[in-house]
């Protein structure tokens, strides 16, 4: 299996050289639109460009505001303190994530909870979250969701679309309708995936987007916070330093942060966009053939779940055991072909070790077996006419 994945590999991507494991592509209107910015002077944090990704992200994703941030883990530190997340609460979030997820709550002065995920979607389980909550939770008569041990406030629960699969919403937000829970989508790897027709990110109470330099599109570096429109408008104020409009007086009513997306690169995210339709229909094709080549094979290829439409940003692959994923990603990456384990759980890194988790059975499964294989878009895709 090994080498027939890797012959398939090279001849997708037609090189002998390195292949990485997800890429940038630049084949449109980048260096024009780059360019432009650079001539207009505008190249900071006020620009056209900014102005037309947020309106355009907005219409991609039906949001009914979005607002451009300098990166994903900004997008989630504001969108938490939107929620009114704060010094001494709990967040709920899942331990098989990305460390920009539990920094984000950090940030705020609170503590992530690890609940389990579920295997069929990589994302936080509604069932381990009910199952969690009854045990280990209470409503106080004021309705605030509250942690048994210590009377904590359990503010949000954030779960995040993994490599672009989309968590069980539904189940998801009946439970924290139920708890009194916000719902914050971490969407940064799934733009373009869709749960039952609605774009990720636009479920829940909120939801934030990235455009790292491995994500689908990329500015560079860069996010985004999908909002309706009150706490939209309350995402720009903070993210622009909580200045007032005035002719010429700074004045600044509440801390805010210097987190909004240089024109710069809001240039490059436009050009990106504009291309974003046919990068997915490559992407899925690709994991159309990943899923044939390994038809029968000794690894079990990770598809959408039912309902929804992944732009499998990541192609990932379940092997038989941790042996067998680590035989894998040696052989791979020996052969210069760029392969990565899920990453190692949240409760095991220093600085979360101490924090409260559930029962983490299915996480821990997935941390021995996924693998996640080259996905980036080939070089000679074109926009569509």
């Amino acid at each position: 299996m090994m080498q027939s994945l890797i012959d398939f590999v090279r001849e997708h991507y037609c090189t002998n050289d390195f292949i990485p494991l997800h890429a940038p592509v630049f084949s449109g209107n980048e260096k024009t639109y780059v360019t432009e910015t650079i001539d207009s002077t505008f190249v900071s944090s006020v620009g056209a460009f900014v102005d037309r990704l947020e309106h355009d992200m907005a219409a991609y994703t039906g949001s009914e505001r979005a607002v451009a941030t300098v990166n994903g883990t900004a997008a989630l530190h504001v969108s938490l303190r939107l929620l009114d997340v704060g010094p001494g609460d709990y967040v709920i979030t899942q331990p098989l994530t990305f460390v920009a997820t539990c920094n984000a709550i950090a940030y705020c002065g609170a503590t992530p909870i690890f609940v389990d995920v579920d295997r069929y979607t990589l994302g936080l389980s509604p069932k381990a979250l009910a199952e969690w909550l009854a045990t280990h939770a209470y409503r106080d008569d004021c309705g605030y969701c509250r942690r048994r041990e210590d009377n904590g406030v359990i503010r949000a629960c954030l779960p995040m679309h993994t490599f672009g699969h989309p968590a069980d919403l539904d189940g998801l937000v009946r439970v924290c309708q139920e708890w009194g829970l916000a719902l914050l989508e971490d969407a940064a790897e799934s733009l373009g995936s869709t749960y039952h027709g609605r774009h990720t990110g636009t479920v829940g109470d909120l939801g934030t987007l990235s455009f790292n330099g491995n994500k689908v599109i990329t500015t560079g570096g860069g996010g985004m916070i999908l909002a309706d429109q009150a706490l939209g408008e309350r995402a720009k104020h903070l993210t622009t330093t909580a200045k007032q409009p005035h002719a010429y007086e700074y004045v600044h009513d509440e801390l805010g942060y210097n987190y909004r997306l240089p024109n710069l690169n809001a240039a490059l995210g436009c050009a990106q966009l504009e291309q974003l339709e046919a990068y997915l229909a490559e992407k899925r094709q690709l994991a159309a053939d990943y899923a044939a080549c390994l038809a029968g094979s000794d690894v079990t290829f990770i598809t959408e779940p039912e309902g929804c439409r992944s732009n499998y940003w990541l192609n990932g692959v379940l092997c038989a055991d941790r042996d067998h994923r680590d035989q894998l990603l040696k052989v791979t990456n020996e052969q210069g072909i760029m392969t990565r384990p899920i990453w190692q759980l949240m409760n095991r890194l220093p600085m979360y070790a101490n924090s409260p988790a559930g029962d983490l059975t299915n996480a821990l499964w997935l941390e021995a077996r996924v693998v996640n294989l080259p996905s980036s878009v080939r070089q000679e895709t074109e926009e569509p006419s």
